[in-house]
């Protein structure tokens, strides 16, 4: 336990913003007010750094959503257990292996298995079985879903995962606890070490991230900064991304409740590229079209593309198995309302597709990169 309190980032979050490391004081310089210039040359700073440490490089994945069945009332999010109108579906295995070919014919090899928390339905091997269905046709397979043990991380990683996704959403605890009022994402702490334990777990990428709108930008940062730092600290044998994904518009009408503009993302990416460059950088399909070509050459080294946040979104997938979901019933849905999709997780701004997306990356000097990884590399 002792070893186990050492390594924790519990007391460098909770002892924040008052004692700072070193790398944490020049990466909250960055964040301080600036003027246009000063942020056009950290943008400029930005850009040289990416290419010295990715060329002109830019990664493409996709989401793939599995389930919005969820047990978890987060105030913030379409999938939220309260959302009784809504929508859902759990796709059967072959279902996830026909959405994922689909992405496949439009180019991707990297895809994002999605899925909210929710024991009955995504449990009992589900995750493990769609992760197998998948590996022989997809290089790099990531898992966004509900925190694990280390030794359920450990049996995603055998099943063919290589990457884990979980972002701590807000790490302003009053906040936290006041956007999470039912379910096991109330526990704070126990989200907050599942970077930690999906490395124990054998994850070879692991991405972590804040969502912005939720509290003070400069502090989630800052917060998040620091988490990427005791990361970089202890668990060095993994790769890293950030992201800063801003609120959008989701079942429940909730809005934000702290401003992120447009300026203060350039200065954060900005911030985080020139603080610790070889990180990477995703900017999903939230942000508009004109942001995204406008950021991509600043820092961005992952992207998303012609994204959808519904389960069956690609090919209508689950049509035939949609109902409601009311204080863990299930309620079926008139006969008629068969074929309406399930609810998505939040809206997209960018709606290009792949393709549309790769020929803007190309007409601003970017390759856009499907595959960067192959198990076989690994193979003895």
């Amino acid at each position: 336990m002792g070893d186990l309190m050492q390594t924790s980032f519990i007391p460098v979050l909770d002892a924040l913003p008052k004692r700072k490391s070193p790398l944490l004081e020049r990466f909250a310089a960055l964040l301080e007010p600036k003027g246009p210039d000063q942020i056009e040359a950290m943008a400029r700073e930005s850009r040289k750094i990416t290419r010295q440490k990715f060329g002109r490089t830019m990664r493409l994945f996709a989401p793939l959503y599995v389930s919005n069945e969820c047990v978890n009332n987060c105030s913030y999010c379409g999938f939220s257990r309260d959302n009784n109108a809504i929508l859902r579906v759990t796709l059967k295995v072959d279902q996830v292996v026909r959405e994922a070919c689909h992405l496949l014919d439009q180019g991707f090899r990297n895809i994002l298995l999605v899925a909210g928390e929710h024991p009955r339905f995504v449990s009992d091997g589900y995750l493990e079985d769609c992760i197998r269905a998948l590996r022989e046709l997809v290089p790099t397979i990531g898992i966004e879903v509900g925190p694990m043990q280390g030794a359920e991380y450990q049996r995603m990683v055998q099943a063919g995962a290589e990457g884990l996704v979980v972002y701590q959403e807000t790490y302003d605890r009053i906040v936290y606890e006041q956007m999470h009022t039912a379910g096991p994402k109330k526990d704070f702490d126990w989200r907050l070490a599942c970077p930690e334990r999906g490395y124990e777990g054998g994850f070879r990428r692991i991405g972590i991230g804040a969502l912005f709108g939720l509290s003070d930008w400069r502090l989630e940062a800052l917060r998040l900064a620091a988490h990427l730092e005791h990361l970089y600290k202890h668990c060095w044998k993994s790769t890293f991304t950030v992201a800063f994904p801003r609120l959008r518009p989701a079942a429940g009408g909730f809005r934000p409740m702290a401003d992120f503009p447009d300026w203060a993302l350039v200065q954060t990416i900005c911030a985080f590229r020139i603080t610790f460059p070889e990180v990477g950088i995703v900017l999903s399909t939230r942000e508009p079209a004109p942001l995204r070509d406008a950021l991509a050459p600043l820092g961005i080294t992952l992207m998303s593309a012609g994204s959808h946040t519904e389960p069956g979104g690609y090919t209508g997938a689950g049509t035939d198995d949609l109902h409601l979901t009311v204080r863990g019933r299930r309620i079926e849905v008139p006969a008629q309302e068969s074929k309406t999709r399930a609810e998505g997780q939040f809206g997209i701004a960018d709606e290009r597709s792949a393709q549309e997306v790769a020929e803007m990356l190309r007409a601003s000097s970017l390759d856009p990169v499907w595959k960067d990884w192959d198990p076989s590399i690994l193979a003895s």
